[in-house]
């Protein structure tokens, strides 16, 4: 990183943290403190719905799980659309009028503190252990930047975003993430315009796009009846429907988001623009994945994206033999990318399917040459991105999207942590230990259980970063308590 890009870098951190701490001055009583007197503007409930959801897990998860798998990934929020409309029709006017401070404050008066302690408790469980993966992608993006130990850069990330989280409270929570959901639009279009610029000449997009769609890295619907499929069309429409049924309406980290708005009719609208904006957003990072794929056909890419354990397997004369065998793979897809994008004939399309699965198995032994004997839970999927813009976007562009990596990181950090301290306070110590103590008490202890679910989800960080994919790991600790807490409120 060159001079400028610390410098966009360092700007956007501190402007961001100066801009939620300046807003403790909404934040005297409780319902200033978790829900912001009730106050805010659709548009803005809308966005932060939008960038709780939209976290760096998306923008280093997504944007690898399409350099390695494609775009089928997208399938997996097709019932998000059904699920806002069901949502806006039965949860946003029912939580509206029972005016309380979490969901699950409601389920006291339906069935009693038992149910609505335990409830609470699995959600303290689920989004704990869901903001630490989140902590997990921009400490991934630290480390290869800075060349820190991981454990520092998660500390690093995670406690500067609790500190405004702790001060500032849902107002800084939701002002932020929209000043952050510009930063990150603006971050991914250059990328994607800088990609396409950096295509050898002669070839297109629509060169690209048939390439990868070649090699079925563009397939968004499978409607294939395959149980052991992950994406298919009908695991979106189903088990996605059920999973943001319980994501959007029994998480209190999005619950509470449309509880700070003004009215029952502004709490639907921004549910309803999360409903029209999310799958194009998400096409949108898939895409930027597969241009990440496409670039790499035609330039020399790591053999594995984590600098750090090359270096290390480097030592080793095997895996001088595995490199040398996957440098002349890549050699000879780049010479079949070229003759299938000059003469897209049946003969040059097979030979091109061939060259690249030899080219992926070459990339197989580098990773597996690296679980046996350095780290068995090794991962490459969420090093592709970070590796890719910092050894190949100018200067200017790789500190803005490192900012944007930051912005979706901390919009989606301080949200969850915000929530987890409302429902630790509400559901726990207001409910079973001071019940009649003052505003200032109940902000106090806000602002205290913000910072130890912040360590917590630190801590968290350090185990996730090598469980697979982080966009589908933050969603199966989702879903290991989703089902049930829909059940409860259905």
């Amino acid at each position: 990183m060159k001079l400028l890009d610390w410098a966009i870098v360092v700007a956007y951190l501190v402007y961001v943290i100066w801009d939620g701490i300046r807003m403790t001055k909404h934040t005297n009583s409780k319902e200033g403190y978790f829900l912001a007197n009730r106050s805010l503007p659709w548009w803005a409930v809308g966005l932060s719905v939008m960038a709780t959801q939209l976290s760096a897990i998306t923008l280093v998860g997504t944007t690898g799980q399409a350099y390695s798998d494609g775009m089928r990934f997208i399938q997996f929020y097709y019932g998000l659309p059904l699920a806002m409309i069901i949502l806006c029709v039965t949860v946003v006017p029912f939580f509206h009028r029972a005016n309380v401070f979490t969901a699950y404050e409601y389920l006291e008066k339906r069935f009693d503190v038992r149910v609505r302690t335990l409830t609470s408790f699995f959600f303290l469980i689920s989004r704990g252990l869901g903001v630490g993966t989140i902590i997990s992608a921009p400490s991934i993006v630290l480390s290869i930047v800075f060349g820190w130990n991981l454990i520092a850069t998660i500390f690093a990330i995670g406690l500067s975003t609790t500190v405004y989280t702790v001060f500032g409270g849902v107002q800084a929570v939701t002002w932020t993430d929209v000043k952050q959901m510009i930063v990150i639009f603006v971050g991914l279009s250059v990328c994607f315009v800088v990609i396409l610029w950096s295509f050898p000449t002669g070839v297109s997009l629509y060169d690209g796009l048939h390439l990868a769609g070649s090699l079925g890295k563009l397939n968004t619907v499978d409607t294939s009846f395959n149980l052991t499929e992950k994406y298919t069309i009908w695991s979106g429409l189903i088990g996605g429907l059920f999973l943001m049924l319980g994501y959007f309406g029994c998480d209190q980290s999005q619950v509470q988001r449309f509880l700070t708005a003004k009215s029952v009719d502004e709490g639907r609208t921004s549910l309803l623009m999360s409903a029209f904006l999310k799958i194009p957003i998400q096409f949108f990072l898939l895409l930027i994945g597969a241009m990440v794929f496409i670039f790499y056909q035609f330039t020399a890419q790591p053999i594995v994206f984590n600098a750090t354990e090359i270096a290390k397997a480097e030592t080793d004369s095997r895996f001088q033999t595995i490199e040398r065998n996957f440098a002349e793979a890549h050699a000879t897809r780049r010479d079949a990318a070229i003759n299938f994008s000059e003469n897209p004939i049946a003969e040059f399309r097979q030979a091109y399917i061939d060259s690249d699965k030899r080219f992926n198995d070459s990339r197989k032994d580098a990773v597996a040459f690296v679980k046996e004997t350095s780290d068995k839970s090794f991962n490459d999927v969420n090093y592709a991105f970070p590796t890719f813009i910092l050894q190949n976007m100018p200067m200017g562009v790789i500190g803005l999207l490192i900012a944007a990596i930051f912005a979706a990181a901390m919009s989606s950090i301080s949200a969850e942590l915000n929530a987890l301290a409302t429902a630790t306070t509400i559901d726990f110590y207001r409910r079973l230990y001071a019940p009649e103590a003052s505003d200032a008490h109940y902000v106090a202890v806000g602002r205290i259980s913000t910072f130890i679910w912040g360590i917590f989800a630190c801590i968290v960080a350090i185990f996730a970063t090598n469980l697979g994919s982080l966009i589908e790991v933050v969603n199966k600790f989702g879903s290991f308590f989703y089902g049930s807490l829909l059940g409860v409120f259905v």
